[in-house]
């Protein structure tokens, strides 16, 4: 268990800090109230498992330059923002939870310059974005939960050849947002609970393909200061239907 009571990013230091290491693994950790969590820097074939990151300045946890990296089964609550993922490929992220990272900057998980990663079955719940993805590509986005999050997908027109494939979207503000007018990824078998349309052979799949990002979106994304408008979602948005997390939704 591993205890500060930072202020600040400028006076205070990482609760585990790696440099230009390999094939460490961090499991079972409890951290709390520093700059980041975990932080790696030029290290590679790392596991981290098993940890609990709350309430750090930053982030609960900071990939810099570190490639071939796996984090599982971790929870990322209440930081600055939940998880960093930076100029690293081949990062395996799975079965993780984001939960209430919130602030003007804030993201569940940040992914910028990632390539060729793997982001599964993780829940993001009650975090100001979900996932923010900026000059990323070529990476396998799949069976994750989003639910209650202000934007559940961030993705910047930069991005380009990721595949977005059996998702769950509920109870979010917005379920995708971006600054471009076309889309250069793929979206497959996603249940979005916005879905008004129809499946008349009954085979799972909607028949009328589902476009998740809204005109309100769009302009929030150009006008930030537009989001005045935006009604509270906290009372619609209170419970979630029995067995949600075990239901397989599909719809284009």
């Amino acid at each position: 268990m591993i205890h500060s009571f930072a202020k600040s990013e400028t006076n205070s230091g990482n609760g585990i800090h790696l440099w230009n290491c390999d094939s460490i693994q961090i499991i079972g950790n409890k951290i709390s109230g520093h700059r980041d969590g975990i932080y790696l820097e030029f290290s590679k074939n790392n596991l981290i498992q098993g940890n609990s990151a709350k309430n750090n300045i930053r982030y609960g946890l900071h990939f810099m330059f570190s490639d071939n990296c796996s984090y599982f089964k971790n929870r990322f609550s209440e930081n600055g923002a939940g998880v960093a993922v930076m100029y690293s490929s081949k990062i395996e992220m799975v079965e993780n939870l984001f939960f209430n990272n919130k602030g003007p900057a804030s993201y569940g998980l940040l992914l910028k310059d990632i390539n060729q990663s793997h982001v599964s079955k993780n829940t993001f719940s009650g975090n100001t974005k979900g996932i923010y993805m900026e000059a990323s590509g070529r990476s396998l986005i799949e069976k994750n939960i989003f639910v209650k999050n202000g934007w559940a997908i961030d993705l910047m027109a930069n991005s380009m050849d990721n595949q977005f494939t059996g998702n769950s979207f509920y109870s979010n503000n917005f379920d995708v947002a971006t600054n471009s007018k076309q889309n250069f990824n793929t979206f497959t078998e996603n249940y979005w609970d916005n879905y008004a349309g129809y499946d008349l052979n009954k085979d799972g799949f909607g028949d009328v393909p589902y476009h998740p990002v809204s005109l309100f979106s769009v302009i929030v994304t150009e006008y930030k200061p537009s989001l005045i408008l935006m009604r509270d979602y906290s009372q619609s948005c209170s419970t979630l239907p029995k067995g949600f997390f075990h239901r397989l939704h599909q719809n284009n």
